[in-house]
């Protein structure tokens, strides 16, 4: 009979203390999430989107899930090598520095709108909130 080395034992107790599932691509919790895009800069109607996401996981996934899912929703980031993932551009719509436009990220909680203070790759939605995806536009006094 052959010995077990340290290595083996210690993958063995490694695997011991994982949680139940823990190299399984069993499903995590999901969580309900919608998402508008809005446009202040035009008059088409917003859209929403009801999707679900993983527990944990971050807005950027979910909007990749919505893409996945959704033919009439589309959008581009723009990677920071600072701060990460940038929103650049939602259906087709890019915000323009030389135009002071850009897409604004809210939460929407019984009509209370507030800017999210981390990026699409930090955030993580709670269940049930309303992000917001605005179009909007900013002026020059507005930078200084």
């Amino acid at each position: 009979m052959m010995a077990l080395g340290p290595a083996t034992l210690l993958s063995v107790g490694f695997l011991l203390l994982l949680p139940q599932g823990g190299l399984t691509n069993k499903a995590a919790a999901s969580l309900p999430v919608r998402v508008t895009v809005e446009n202040d800069l035009s008059n088409l109607t917003p859209k929403s989107y009801a999707i679900s996401m993983v527990e944990g996981g971050v807005l950027i996934g979910a909007l990749r899930r919505l893409q996945d899912a959704q033919k009439d929703f589309k959008f581009t980031v723009t990677e920071h090598p600072d701060f990460g993932p940038f929103l650049e551009s939602v259906n087709g719509v890019a915000g323009e520095d030389s135009k002071n436009t850009f897409w604004e990220i809210l939460s929407e909680s019984s009509g209370e709108y507030t800017r999210l203070d981390v990026g699409i790759g930090c955030y993580t939605p709670k269940v049930n909130e309303h992000i917001i995806l605005r179009f909007s536009s900013w002026s020059r006094n507005d930078a200084e």
